[in-house]
């Protein structure tokens, strides 16, 4: 079958590689779309010390196609969203069966912009945070697939005010589409928020940015970290002064939880798409890619030129 392969000298490149074989508790998917995220430029980059030479892709949507040990074999033939480990970016990728998700009348490529970015935008709000009817949230890095999606499930949960950081014009204008009251600039902060505090903060950058939110945050608020976009460097965290203002620091791992408790993280990406099917929340695929132009997709993701959601066409 026709993959990408990450290659030890950091190129990616199509090839012919043997079609894989589901083992217990796996599904096989024959790929149409594979959704682009963050984890793929820290593949790239040695973030994540992957061995090489390594299929990509930590997201696909198609049909499953054969079905391992335990798997009920009913659900060949299915269409899902699929969450992997790795493999996306391939006519033919494994999953586990509890995060191969039926998409029913979804239309595939819409499928494939879920990825994880949907149950980590869902649970970042409704069940880390726990965002309540008439509280203010910031969220980071709002023109991405995860800040587009959440401040449309804050608006849900009942959220007064919303508010978006995003580092340009172009992605400021992009992300107040999606229901943000304001949006800001990264350079402008802290000044650009003129004092303001908020009862959530939703942080996936790091650094000075995860300080200053926790001044940020109003009595009893809640900092809800999901990433480290920037460079890692440890934020120091009183506890005894979180206390007194009654703020809490909090962190989600979607990679964790599918490891540990793969059924919470399904039931999550359910909801999510359900809102999507119905049209409650939109995905909004911005870019779609051909397999052989998956290095230019992550170099554009890694640049910050890009906003909402990527796919890669497989099939």
């Amino acid at each position: 079958m026709k993959a990408v392969l990450l290659d030890t000298e950091d190129r990616y490149r199509v090839t012919e590689i043997d079609e894989p074989v589901p083992g217990p508790g796996q599904v096989a998917v024959k790929v149409a779309y594979a959704g682009i995220q963050w984890g793929d430029t820290m593949v790239r980059d040695g973030r994540f010390p992957l061995p090489r030479p390594f299929v990509p892709g930590f997201e696909a949507s198609g049909h499953i196609t054969a079905v391992g040990e335990g798997v009920d074999a009913a659900r060949i033939g299915t269409p899902v969203t699929a969450l992997t480990t790795s493999g996306a970016c391939a006519e033919v990728a494994l999953a586990p069966a509890a995060l191969a998700l039926d998409t029913g009348g979804l239309p595939l490529r819409t499928a494939a912009g879920l990825g994880w970015g949907a149950p980590t935008a869902y649970d970042l709000i409704n069940t880390t945070a726990r965002v309540r009817p008439g509280e203010s949230v910031l969220i980071h890095a709002a023109a991405g697939s995860v800040g587009t999606l959440a401040a449309q499930f804050a608006r849900l949960a009942g959220a007064g005010r919303i508010v978006g950081v995003a580092g340009s014009p172009a992605r400021a204008a992009y992300a107040a589409a999606f229901g943000y009251d304001r949006v800001v600039l990264r350079a402008e902060l802290p000044a650009g928020l003129d004092g303001e505090r908020f009862d959530v903060i939703l942080d996936p950058v790091g650094g000075a940015t995860r300080r200053a939110a926790l001044e940020q945050l109003a009595a009893h608020g809640r900092l809800a970290v999901f990433g480290n976009l920037a460079p890692f460097e440890p934020v120091p965290a009183d506890p005894g002064d979180l206390l007194m203002n009654g703020r809490s620091l909090l962190t989600y791992n979607s990679n964790l939880l599918a490891d540990t408790h793969p059924e919470r993280l399904a039931d999550s990406a359910r909801r999510a798409l359900a809102l999507v099917a119905d049209g409650t929340v939109r995905v909004d695929i911005t870019a779609e890619y051909d397999l052989e132009d998956l290095a230019t997709a992550v170099q554009r993701l890694a640049e910050g030129t890009t906003h909402g959601k990527s796919v890669l066409r497989v099939a």
